[in-house]
């Protein structure tokens, strides 16, 4: 059996941890090993380099602190391999990319929301930079990630060809029963009349 090699993107938003329990489900199997990948961004306006190094030491330190708290999630899971990178670079997906290319990754997960990195970065590029399948996880506002529908999505504006899982249970509008016309006589010679015989004493 072939180990796949899996980043999924570390993010502090709802939908990044459900594209991880979504993958923990349904994608990993034994021996795959999981790299949790969290880019930061220490860009400072300030002038002076010593706050600028003490911000960006922070910043990272929460970056790794997020990325425990989604090794948390995994050590859920029995016989999972997790690998975690924190590093810095900038939030249109180039240092992504980069990073997936050279661990060689098979697969890239990801949790999809309003200002997710995807949308700069399919804009920004024409091809599939990242070398391998994109997984990205859409979650609605009563999600159940058990049940979801997968639906492929090819972008022929940039030649992008990923998968967006919808994690969202499906919802069946209540449609009432059609009424039916009722007679209440509608041929008087089909009614049948019984009289009842006296019971005898």
């Amino acid at each position: 059996m072939d180990v796949k090699k899996i980043v999924v993107v570390v993010e502090d938003v709802d939908a990044a941890r459900t594209a991880l329990k979504w993958a923990l489900l349904n994608i990993i199997r034994y021996g795959d090993i999981i790299t949790l990948l969290h880019v930061y961004n220490s860009n400072s306006n300030t002038r002076s380099k010593g706050r600028s190094r003490s911000r960006g030491r922070l910043v990272r330190l929460n970056g790794f602190r997020l990325a425990l708290s989604f090794q948390d999630i995994c050590n859920n899971y029995p016989n999972t391999k997790v690998e975690i990178i924190v590093t810095e670079g900038d939030q249109e997906g180039t240092k992504i990319a980069a990073t997936v290319r050279e661990i060689g990754a098979s697969m890239l997960v990801l949790g999809l929301h309003d200002h997710s990195f995807l949308y700069k970065f399919t804009m920004a590029h024409s091809h599939n930079n990242f070398n391998c399948r994109v997984l990205a996880i859409k979650q609605s506002h009563h999600h159940d990630i058990s049940s979801s529908s997968s639906v492929a999505v090819l972008d022929s504006s940039t030649n992008f060809d990923f998968s967006q899982i919808d994690i969202s249970r499906l919802q069946v509008p209540y449609i009432p029963s059609p009424k039916i016309p009722y007679r209440i006589c509608p041929n008087p010679s089909a009614i049948i009349w019984r009289s009842r015989r006296a019971r005898r004493s």
